[in-house]
C-alpha cells in the first residue's frame, strides 16, 4: 500500500489499481525469499560463538542487565558461557581463554556474526579489533564471519543462547562477584553434558571427546586479556574510560599522563614501574558512573588531617570506627590514620579495618592493639581448625578488665604470648 501510494503521488500518468502493485510485490518476494534453509555439517573440534542478555541482580538488589558470552560445539552440542558487563574484545577474549583452558584446548575454527567486539566485516573485507587479533595469533584457531542475515549458519549457538537464558538464568540470579559466578557457570555447564544428544541419541560428554580429539594445544603462557591506554587525570586524579565512566587513581597522580589497563572485568592505572595504582571493577552502560579507591588517599589525607570530616574514607568505615576517630584529637587521628596505611600496606585495607574496628570495641584504639589484631586476622587459622580460645588475648587489650583465672599450669601463658606478640612487632 505504501509503495502504491507513493507511486500515485509522485509518478504523473500513473493510473495501476492497488491489487496490481500486491500481485507484483509478492511475486518479488516469492522469488528472492525461498523456503527453508541449507543443512550443515561440523566438523569435530568447531565451534560458533555468539552474545545474549538476560537479567540478574546485583549485590544490593538491584536487577540490572549482563551479556553472556555462548561457545557451542556443533557436532557434540556441548556448550559453555560466561558472564560480563559489555561485548568488548576484552570480554571476548577473557571468556574463551578461560573455556580454552577448561576443556585443554583450542578449537580448530571460531564462527562468529558481525560482532562489533571482535571486528566487522564489510563484504569480503573483515577488520579485526587489535586486542582479539592478537588473541587470534596467539592461540592459533581459523576464524570465521557468517553472511549477513545468515543466522542459520551459526544457528547451534543461537538456539544455546536461548537454552542458556531458559536453564540458568531462571529464576534471576543475584551476582556478588561476576569471576567467581563464572567458575561456577562453567562446572554447571559440564553437568548438563549427561543429556542425550537430540539426534545421535549419545550423552553430550561422549561425543565431546571426539572434539578433544580435534583440538589444537594449548600454548604454554596465557594470554593477557586486555589493552592498554594514556589518559590524563584532572585535578582529583580521576581519568574517564569509555566515554562515561571515571576512575580515580590517587591524589599525588593529579593533572599527569597514566597508562591505563583495561581488562574484561578491571580498570588499573599503572605507575611507570608497572605496579597498579589502584584497581577497580570495570563498569559499563550508557550512564555515567564514578568510582573511588578510597584506599589512595590515605597518604593525602595524612598530609592534611584537618579533612577528615569531609573525606571519602571516612565515609567507607564502619559505624563504630568513624565515631570512635571522630572523637580523637589531631594528633591522635593522624596516628590512627597512619596505622591505617601501614596496616593497609602490610596486609589489606579489608583486614586493616576489621584489626581497628576490634580494637575500638575493646575499648583502646591504639598502634599496637591494632597491629596485633591485624596479626591474628591474616595469620591465624579459623576457629573450627583452631580450637584454642582466644577470648583471653582480648581481655588483656581491653582498658582495667582482669583476665579470667586460668588453670594454674596455663596462668601466665596468655600474658608471656603478649609479650612475644609485641616482642615481634618491634
Amino acid at each position: 500500500m505504501q509503495i502504491h501510494n507513493r507511486l500515485k503521488a509522485g509518478c504523473e500518468g500513473y493510473d495501476a489499481s492497488y491489487p496490481i502493485v500486491q500481485r507484483y510485490v509478492k511475486s518479488l518476494r516469492e522469488h528472492r525469499y525461498q523456503e527453508g534453509t541449507l543443512e550443515l555439517h561440523w566438523q569435530p573440534g568447531e565451534a560458533q560463538v555468539d552474545f545474549g542478555e538476560a537479567d540478574f541482580y546485583d549485590a544490593s538488589g538491584e536487577k540490572r542487565v549482563y551479556k553472556y558470552l555462548c561457545v557451542s560445539f556443533p557436532c557434540s552440542n556441548a556448550g559453555y558461557a560466561q558472564l560480563f558487563g559489555g561485548e568488548m574484545a576484552e570480554c571476548v577474549a577473557h571468556g574463551l581463554q578461560d573455556i580454552f583452558h577448561r576443556i585443554g584446548g583450542v578449537p580448530t575454527r571460531l564462527i562468529f556474526d558481525n560482532a562489533s567486539g571482535v571486528g566487522r566485516r564489510v563484504s569480503e573485507h573483515v577488520w579485526l579489533a587489535e586486542v582479539f587479533l592478537r588473541f587470534k595469533a596467539h592461540y592459533g584457531f581459523q576464524l570465521t564471519f557468517c553472511n549477513p542475515y545468515a543466522g542459520h549458519e551459526k544457528g547451534n549457538v543461537e538456539n544455546k543462547v536461548g537454552f542458556v537464558r531458559r536453564n540458568f538464568f531462571v529464576p534471576l540470579p543475584t551476582v556478588t562477584d561476576v569471576q567467581a559466578f563464572n567458575r561456577e557457570l562453567l562446572d554447571r555447564c559440564e553437568a548438563d553434558w549427561h543429556r542425550e544428544h537430540y539426534k545421535k541419541g549419545a550423552p553430550l560428554h561422549l561425543l565431546f571427546e571426539d572434539d578433544k580429539k580435534a583440538f589444537l594445544y594449548l600454548p604454554k603462557q596465557p594470554f593477557a586479556a586486555c589493552r592498554y591506554t594514556r589518559v590524563k587525570t584532572d585535578g582529583y586524579g580521576k581519568f574517564l574510560v569509555d566515554g562515561k565512566h571515571f576512575y580515580s587513581s590517587a591524589p599525588e597522580w593529579a593533572g599527569r599522563e597514566l597508562v591505563v589497563r583495561i581488562g574484561a572485568h578491571t580498570v588499573e592505572p599503572l605507575a611507570p614501574s608497572g605496579e597498579p595504582i589502584s584497581i577497580h571493577i570495570r563498569m559499563f552502560g550508557k550512564q555515567r558512573t564514578d568510582s573511588v579507591d578510597v584506599r589512595t588517599t590515605l597518604s593525602r589525607l595524612l598530609q592534611s588531617p584537618g579533612d577528615w570530616r569531609n573525606s571519602l574514607i571516612r565515609k567507607a568505615l564502619p559505624d563504630r570506627l568513624r565515631e570512635e576517630m571522630d572523637d580523637l584529637d589531631r594528633a591522635e587521628l593522624k596516628e590512627a590514620l597512619r596505622t591505617m596505611q601501614n596496616l593497609s600496606g602490610r596486609y589489606d585495607f579489608d583486614t586493616a579495618l576489621q584489626a581497628m574496628e576490634q580494637a575500638t570495641q575493646l575499648g583502646r584504639l591504639t598502634s599496637a592493639n591494632s597491629v596485633v589484631l591485624a596479626v591474628r586476622l591474616a595469620t591465624f587459622e579459623p576457629e573450627e581448625a583452631c580450637p584454642v580460645d582466644l577470648g583471653v588475648y582480648d581481655q588483656l587489650l581491653q582498658t582495667g578488665v582482669r583476665c579470667n583465672e586460668p588453670d594454674p599450669g596455663t596462668r601466665d601463658a596468655p600474658r608471656r604470648d603478649l609479650r612475644l606478640l609485641q616482642k615481634a612487632r618491634a
